[in-house]
C-alpha cells in the first residue's frame, strides 16, 4: 500500500510535521540549545541519550542507535505499519492521504468493515452488562476475572435469541455485517453467529476489531467457535493479545505463546502482560513471521499432555525454516494437566514467570524429542537419532546456529567412547590377531570413532559474560563497551553489577554468586543458553578482540561517517575539520 502514496505528499508531510512536538506529545523532552534530549523510549537508561533536531527533522539515539524521521518514530513508538503512520501524520497535520482510486475504495471498504465490528464489539460490551448477560458475569467470575481485566480485554456476551445483533444494528452495518459473517443468511434470512457465548474480540495492532471468539454457555457441540476469514480478518496473521500487550508494555522485549483465550487473560491478571496466543489449531509459519515482526525472542507454552507435546513439535518444526541467528525460540512445558490459566492462580506470578526464564532452548527440545526412547549407548540408536535429526536440521537456512546444531547431533550420534572389538592379545604375533585392538579380522585398520572438539562462535554478548566470570576486573572496559551497543544488555548488566560491588577477582565473584541471595536469581540463567563452554583462554582471547576493536576499521569507520553525514563540509565544526585532517593524514601514512 506504501507505493500508493506519491512520494511528493509524504515529503510535504513530513515538513509540516513539528518533529520535537510530535515526539514531545509522547515523552517528555527537555531542551538543550536547538535540539532536545530526552531518556530514550526505545531501550532503558538512566542518562538521556536520546536526541531530537527539529531543524533536520530526525531524531537519534546515542545509546541504542535508534534513528528516523516522522514517520519511523511513529511507526516504531506505536506500532503501526507505513500507510498507518501515514495516516496518523496526515491526520494530525489536517490533510488527506491522496491514494489512488481503487486504493481508496478498499481502504473504505476495510473501515466500513472494521466500524461494524466495532459496533459489534460494542454491543456486547453492553449485553454483558445487562440482564440477559447475567449468565457470563456469572461464569467469568467464576473464572476469577476481575472487571479491570474485563475492561481491558473489551470481553462481552452475545445474547441466545437468534437476531439480538442483527435486529439492533443500523441499517448501513448490517450488509458488512453480513460480509464479515458476524451475522450469516445461510438459511436464507440473517442470523447472529454467535448465540449465548462470551465473546473475545481480536483487535489488530491498531486496536480495531477485525474478528471475534466465542465461549459456548450451553451445550454446543463446539466450545470455541471465530469469525470466518474477511477482508480485514486473515486467521494466521493475526494474534490475540497483541495490541493490549503493546499497549501495556511500551518495548517488548519476549511474547509468551499460549494456546487459549483464557490463558492469556489470566495471565495478564496476574501481571504477565506478554502473553498473546494465535489463532487455529496450530502454530504455522504465518503465524510465526508475524510474532518475528514483533520481537525476536519467542518463548511457546503447551500443555504438558500428549496433545501439547504434538503442538509443541509442529510449532518447533515449522520454526526450523525461519530460524536465523539473533532469534531465540524456547519451549515451556507445563506439568500434565495443568494449563497457563490454572498454574499460575495456582502457584502464583512469580513462580510462572521462573517458569518462563527456564524454559527450554530450541536446540535442546529438538534433541530432546528426537532421542526419546533411544538408548544413545547402542549403535543402532544413535544412528536412528540421526535418520530422525538430520532432516529437521536441513530445513533450516545456513547460520552458526545450525551448523552448532549440526555438531550437537554429530557428538551425540558419535557415543562417548571409542568402539574395541574383543581383545584377542595372547597371541601377536598371527595375521588374524587385533594387537591392541586397532585391526581387523583381516588385518585392516579400523577408525576410531572419536569425539571432535566443537568449536562455536558465542553471540558477543555470551562471550562477554563468560569473561567477566573468568576475570571480573574486565567489568569496566566490558561497561564501556555496552554502553555504545544496545545488543549486549546481558553483559552490561553483570557487568555495572560487578562494579557496583566492587568485586576485585573470580574467587570474590564465585563466592558472591554462590551465596548472595538477590545475585543468585538475578543471574540463576544467565547462561543458560550457552550449550559449549570454549577455554578459558579462548574466552579471555575473545573478550579481548571485542574491547579492543582493529585501529584500522575504526579510523575507516569514523572518517566514513565524517565525510558522509547530512551536511557539507563547511558546516562542520572546528573540532570535526582537525579530527578529519588527522585522519586523513594517518590515512596517507
Amino acid at each position: 500500500m506504501s507505493g500508493l502514496i506519491p512520494q511528493r505528499f509524504v515529503e510535504d508531510l513530513l515538513d509540516r510535521i513539528d518533529l520535537a512536538e510530535l515526539i514531545g506529545s509522547r515523552i517528555t523532552l527537555k531542551k538543550a540549545g536547538g535540539n532536545y534530549k530526552a531518556c530514550c523510549p526505545f531501550h532503558d537508561e538512566k542518562t538521556p541519550s536520546f536526541n531530537v533536531r527539529p531543524d533536520k527533522g530526525f531524531y537519534h539515539c546515542f545509546g541504542c542507535g535508534a534513528h528516523g524521521d516522522a514517520i519511523s518514530f511513529v511507526r516504531e513508538f506505536d506500532g503501526l505499519g507505513f500507510t498507518d503512520a501515514v495516516e496518523e501524520l496526515a491526520k494530525r497535520a489536517g490533510l488527506e492521504v491522496p491514494y489512488d482510486k481503487t486504493a481508496r475504495q478498499e481502504i473504505q471498504q476495510a473501515r466500513t468493515l472494521t466500524d461494524a465490528l466495532d459496533y459489534a464489539s460494542q454491543f456486547y460490551r453492553q449485553a454483558l452488562l445487562g440482564s440477559q448477560g447475567a449468565i457470563a458475569r456469572d461464569y467469568l467470575n467464576q473464572r476469577g476475572l476481575d472487571q479491570g481485566i474485563i475492561e481491558r480485554y473489551q470481553l462481552g456476551y452475545a445474547p441466545g435469541t437468534g437476531t439480538a445483533l442483527f435486529d439492533s444494528a443500523p441499517a448501513d452495518l448490517r450488509g458488512p455485517l453480513l460480509e464479515t459473517g458476524t451475522v450469516s443468511d445461510r438459511y436464507g434470512r440473517p442470523r447472529d453467529l454467535f448465540r449465548n457465548r462470551v465473546m473475545f474480540p481480536i483487535r489488530n495492532t491498531r486496536g480495531r476489531t477485525v474478528a471475534f471468539g466465542g465461549r459456548t454457555l450451553g451445550d454446543d457441540k463446539a466450545k470455541y467457535i471465530n469469525s470466518p476469514e474477511s477482508d480485514v480478518f486473515h486467521k494466521s496473521r493475526e494474534i490475540y493479545g497483541l495490541y493490549e500487550a503493546k499497549q501495556a508494555l511500551r518495548q517488548l522485549d519476549r511474547l509468551l505463546v499460549v494456546e487459549g483465550y483464557m490463558d492469556v487473560i489470566a495471565l495478564a491478571q496476574y501481571g504477565i502482560d506478554f502473553a498473546v496466543a494465535t489463532l487455529g489449531t496450530a502454530t504455522n509459519q504465518d503465524n510465526l513471521s508475524a510474532l518475528l515482526k514483533q520481537v525476536r525472542h519467542l518463548v511457546f507454552c503447551f500443555d504438558g499432555d500428549a496433545a501439547g507435546y504434538r503442538a509443541a513439535d509442529r510449532a518447533m518444526e515449522n520454526a526450523l525454516e525461519l530460524l536465523t541467528d539473533g532469534l531465540h525460540l524456547q519451549f515451556l512445558m507445563l506439568p500434565d494437566g495443568e494449563d497457563p490459566d490454572t498454574l499460575v492462580r495456582k502457584e502464583g506470578p512469580e513462580a510462572f514467570r521462573q517458569r518462563i526464564d527456564g524454559a527450554t532452548p530450541l536446540s535442546r527440545y529438538l534433541f530432546n524429542r528426537q532421542s526419546e526412547g533411544l538408548d544413545l549407548s547402542l549403535p543402532e540408536h544413535r544412528g536412528e537419532l540421526r535418520a530422525r535429526a538430520e532432516p529437521l536440521l536441513n530445513k533450516m537456512p545456513k547460520s552458526t546456529l545450525r551448523d552448532a546444531m549440526w555438531h550437537e547431533m554429530l557428538r551425540l550420534c558419535g557415543g562417548r567412547r571409542e568402539w574395541q572389538p574383543r581383545d584377542n592379545t595372547r597371541d601377536n604375533r598371527g595375521a588374524g590377531n587385533f594387537g591392541r585392538g586397532d585391526r581387523g579380522r583381516f588385518g585392516d585398520r579400523r577408525e576410531r570413532i572419536r569425539e571432535e572438539r566443537i568449536d562455536v562462535r558465542l553471540s558477543k554478548d555470551s562471550m562477554l559474560c563468560l569473561a567477566l566470570l573468568e576475570a571480573p576486573d574486565l567489568a569496566a572496559e566490558v561497561a564501556e563497551l555496552c554502553r555504545s551497543d544496545r545488543q549486549l544488555h546481558q553483559a552490561r548488566s553483570f557487568a555495572e553489577w560487578i562494579l557496583g560491588q566492587q568485586i576485585a577477582g573470580q574467587r570474590q565473584l564465585l563466592h558472591t554468586l554462590a551465596t548472595d541471595d538477590a545475585a543468585r536469581t538475578r543471574f540463576y540463567r544467565l547462561f543458560d543458553g550457552i550449550e559449549h563452554v570454549p577455554a578459558r583462554e579462548k574466552t579471555l582471547a575473545g573478550a579481548r578482540e571485542l574491547l579492543t576493536p582493529d585501529q584500522e576499521a575504526s579510523r575507516k569507520q569514523r572518517l566514513g561517517a565524517l565525510l558522509t553525514e547530512k551536511r557539507s563540509l563547511a558546516d562542520l565544526t572546528e573540532a570535526e575539520r582537525n579530527e578529519l585532517r588527522a585522519l586523513s593524514r594517518q590515512s596517507e601514512e
